[in-house]
Order: structure tokens, then sequence, then C-alpha cells
């Protein structure tokens, strides 16, 4: 899975992506960009 890292300014691979429930019940992924190691996060299931 994809996100878009705001640092990088470019979609990166999610490295150690594990699911998360937002606070309105929504499920997300949230993990770390491989290249600068800064969290991504990604709103949808995994």
């Amino acid at each position: 899975m994809q996100a878009y890292c705001m640092k990088c300014r470019a979609k990166r691979e999610i490295k150690n992506p594990k699911p998360v429930t937002l606070k309105n019940k929504r499920q997300a992924t949230q993990g770390v960009c491989p290249v600068c190691n800064t969290k991504v996060f990604r709103i949808g299931k995994a």
C-alpha cells in the first residue's frame, strides 16, 4: 500500500503498516516512509 509522504513530496510504499481506527470509526493505515522515516498515513483499509 502506498501513502503520500509530506517530506519527500512523493507517494511511497508504507513500511511497517499497521491498521488504526479514527475517532469517527473509519479505518486507516499508519506507517513510516522508507526513505526519510517520516510518519505516513492513509485513510482506508489495508
